[in-house]
Order: C-alpha cells, then structure tokens, then sequence
C-alpha cells in the first residue's frame, strides 16, 4: 500500500537533507583569503622543491613555492637565520610548513576569521601528525632563536624580523622543550600535536610523496563531516538513532511480497547506524578540538 511507505519516504528524504549537509564544499578544497593564496586550487606544474606534492592541487603559484626556499624571503621579508645559521634539516621542516600553509587546499576545516591587514584568514589547532611534530622538533633543537612565538612581537624596524631587545639567542630546545611546544606555540597555535600517525586518516602530514597521493584530502574530509555532525544539539542524537532502528525494524517485517521494500532493512540500517556512530560523529575523538 502507498501509505506504508510514508514513513520511509519521510526518513530518506530527511537522510538525502543530512548528507547535503554533510557535505559541505566550502570545507573542502579550499584556499585561504590571505596574502599570497590563489582564489581556488588548480594545477601548478612548476611549483619548486619542497612544495612540489602540491602539483596536482596547489593554492599557491609557481613564484610562490620560489620564494619559500629562500633564506630571506621577499614574501614576508622574514628570516630564519635571526640567531645564526639555521641548520639545513632544520631548516627544511620550516619550508615544508610554509608550503603547507601557502599551498594546501585540505585545511577547510580548520580555517577562522581574522582581523588582520596581511589576511583575512588563518587555520587553528590543525591536528599535525605526530612524527612529523617529534621529527621538526628533533631536527631544530640544536639550532638557535631568541622567541618562542614566531607569529608576533619581532623588531621590525630594519625591514626583516630582528630579535627584539632583550631577547637572548638560545637552542630551540630551550625555547621548545617540547615537540608539542614548538608546533603549538611557534606560530600562535596554527597547530596542534595530534595522538594520531601518519596515515590514519586523521591527522595532517606536513609533506607526503606526491607518488602516492595526497593523504590530507581524506583527513580533511573527515573533520568536514565531524563537524557538520558537531553541529547538530546533543540531544537529538539519541533520538534519531532510536528512530533509525524502529524504522529498520518495521521495514524487516514488510511482507515479501512488497518486493524491494522489504531489502530496504539490510541498505539503510547499516548506513544510519554506521553514521550516527561513526568517530567523530558524537564529539572528536582525539584532543585536537
């Protein structure tokens, strides 16, 4: 009978408004409105060096990942050597991080408004991998810097950041004395030291082999969906999982002689339950948020 199938109708239209929602573009391939970011990702088959992973889907230009390997870059007029030298390998972990901040389209999620003359975004807490955190940290201690955030309160009157009066050159190790201290901290909690490994599907790695695909579009589209279901009252959750269930239930006692209908049960039931119960969907797992 036509008004048996009511309810299902009701459901899967309210499930058709859910995955919409769910999907949200505007958290996924995206580039921030800042300084020096493109409008939208695109192909940039000339980008340099360490930012070469990003080729297939790049927010930033060709020029750009130029500028990035430079000691001095005309980008921002910011120096890593304030204190000396900096090591090479320490050295390569800040390009790979100002390559993932200028050419990344998989930090949607993380992306918040900001009221500054350079950007009108920036990303917060991004949930950095943790051996690419404990690897930066390792590479860095012995090299030297005279602050322990990065993002302000340099002496810029020379035209590129000098250490401020009164600061004195140290290790990084004793800046940082931690791995989560200098990826937190350097740059105004842009990152967060996340419990998760690379390759889990949860956590940012800060550079990838682009041979085997970008591991960050998956992670960014699993807080785009944790935070699409965040969004929703607690209290309703519940609800809805009962009403899933009750709707399984009533479907499987369909006569079989409503043909389709009665498989119906073994479709939905597994992806509501697996959606309403799915990590993340009833608050984040890791400590990231």
């Amino acid at each position: 009978m036509p008004w048996k199938l009511t309810p299902l109708l009701l459901f899967l239209g309210w499930m058709t408004s859910v995955c919409s929602a769910r999907t949200r573009t505007d958290l996924l391939n995206v580039c921030m409105d800042a300084k020096h970011h493109k409008a939208e990702p695109g192909p940039e088959d000339k980008l340099h060096n360490q930012c070469t992973p990003w080729k297939k889907n790049a927010c930033c230009s060709a020029r750009v990942s130029q500028e990035l390997h430079k000691d001095t870059s005309s980008l921002y007029n910011f120096t890593w050597d304030h204190c000396g030298k900096m090591e090479p390998a320490c050295q390569r972990h800040f390009i790979q991080d100002n390559c993932l901040y200028e050419c990344s389209p998989n930090l949607g999620p993380w992306i918040q408004e900001v009221n500054q003359k350079w950007r009108k975004e920036r990303f917060l807490n991004v949930p950095l991998c943790k051996e690419d955190c404990q690897s930066w940290w390792e590479d860095c201690r012995t090299s030297y810097t005279c602050k322990s955030n990065w993002h302000r309160g340099w002496d810029w009157t020379s035209g590129s950041n000098k250490c401020p009066t009164g600061t004195i050159c140290r290790t990084f190790e004793a800046y940082f004395p931690t791995p989560a201290a200098l990826c937190e901290g350097l740059w105004s909690h842009s990152y967060k030291l996340s419990n998760y490994s690379r390759g889990s599907g949860r956590c940012i790695q800060m550079w990838f082999d682009p041979a085997l695909g970008n591991p960050n579009e998956e992670v960014a589209r699993f807080y785009a969906l944790a935070l699409t279901a965040e969004a929703w009252p607690q209290s309703i959750r519940p609800l809805l999982l009962c009403l899933a269930l009750m709707l399984s239930l009533w479907l499987s006692s369909a006569p079989t002689n409503e043909g389709a209908v009665s498989m119906l049960p073994f479709i939905i039931h597994p992806f509501v339950i697996q959606f309403l119960l799915q990590d993340g969907a009833w608050g984040f797992s890791d400590s990231h948020f």
